[in-house]
């Protein structure tokens, strides 16, 4: 069984419990589902365990309600894969305070899940042949150029290492720009140049070498992938994954377009006051534009599933697939973090945005036999 994308957008008023209770009556929940679906929808509602579960211990389980109401969320959406099929999806809550009820359809900031839906683009492309996982990146890149020191004399970056953070590059992540103020280009970005709120990236360790995680490397990727294909990065993530395999509520478009705002959740802060003019923007979409839904996170769970198997709709090959999921140093495959045990193999990506917090995991139970 899969579980795929828990997203929750934090914190906001104290969530009152009949919000939830109106979202179930307004037909949130996928229609007609069968009694047991519905059984294990409820589970999630009336029974969530914690974290840590000790041996012995009597398993104290709380609501979601309530855990919503602790942490100052209102709203969280999530969906569900089994037997490689979207089970059920749901939301919960409220996507602004006294506006409508969070549905499947509700957009959030996907954060960090931007980078392996942007290294899947990658990989499209190299199973296609137009790009080289081993090769000098600066000799795709045409609008910027990786600068060359005393670290990338010894080795050159390469996609590869992009896409796993070993390339040695700087900058861990983007706070994003607030509504209406001046955005950068992804050249002044780069350079660490004002309007930008983020230092120069660059490559500060010897390609290769260390594992050290690098929003700054998805910069270079982006401004790479734009130049290889001459297209705008919303318009290419499009083209080749999010359309062809049915993530039709998905855009890489920053700022959202203001005829989709009154689609998606909106931003608080810790103290329960609104993000001033909404969500932040972020230029750097590769590593942190997305928005998505749940529903269409699990569409992209189940076509690297489908790729494993041989069965994809030719985003991915399967050899892509293996090369995706690989683990490298740190056990980081290729834009996707990933974990190996015997009887559980696991995959996952998070990180939050201004004011959202997101999660996907992909979590495989593979039968033991004892000798």
């Amino acid at each position: 069984m899969y579980f795929t994308g828990l997203i929750r957008h934090r914190p906001c008023l104290r969530l009152v419990p009949v919000a939830i209770l109106s979202a179930i009556n307004l037909g949130v929940l996928t229609a007609q589902a069968p009694v047991e679906v519905e059984q294990r929808i409820r589970h999630i509602q009336d029974a969530i365990l914690p974290a840590v579960l000790i041996q012995g211990k009597p398993q104290v389980s709380t609501k979601l309600s309530d855990r919503m109401e602790a942490l100052h969320v209102p709203g969280v959406s999530i969906a569900v894969i089994h037997n490689g099929e979207i089970e059920w999806a749901s939301g919960f809550g409220v996507t602004r305070v006294g506006g409508p009820a969070v549905t499947p359809d509700t957009l959030f900031q996907a954060a960090s899940i931007s980078k392996p839906v942007t290294a899947m683009a990658v990989l499209h492309l190299v199973g296609s042949g137009k790009l080289d996982l081993d090769a000098d990146v600066n000799q795709y890149l045409k609008a910027w150029k990786v600068p060359t020191n005393k670290f990338t004399e010894t080795r050159k970056v390469t996609l590869r290492e992009l896409l796993t953070h070993t390339a040695g590059m700087t900058v861990h992540g983007f706070p994003g720009y607030a509504s209406g103020s001046a955005l950068p280009t992804l050249v002044q970005v780069l350079n660490g140049e004002k309007p930008g709120n983020t230092p120069a990236i660059f490559v500060d360790t010897i390609p290769g070498t260390d594992w050290r995680y690098s929003g700054g490397g998805f910069v270079v990727t982006q401004v790479l992938l734009q130049d290889v294909t001459g297209k705008a990065f919303p318009a290419l993530m499009h083209d080749v994954i999010l359309g062809p395999m049915g993530m039709s509520r998905s855009t890489y478009e920053q700022p959202l377009p203001q005829n989709r705002l009154a689609e998606a959740a909106m931003p608080y802060q810790q103290d329960g006051q609104p993000v001033p003019g909404g969500p932040h923007v972020y230029p750097e979409m590769a590593p942190a534009g997305l928005w998505t839904t749940p529903s269409d996170l699990a569409r992209f769970a189940i076509e690297v599933q489908k790729a494993l198997a041989g069965k994809s709709n030719g985003v991915l090959s399967i050899a892509m697939a293996r090369e995706m999921l690989k683990p490298g140093k740190n056990q980081w495959g290729l834009g996707i973090g990933t974990g190996a045990a015997e009887s559980i193999r696991t995959s996952r990506m998070a990180g939050p945005t201004k004011a959202f917090s997101v999660t996907l995991w992909r979590i495989t139970l593979a039968t033991v036999r004892s000798s």
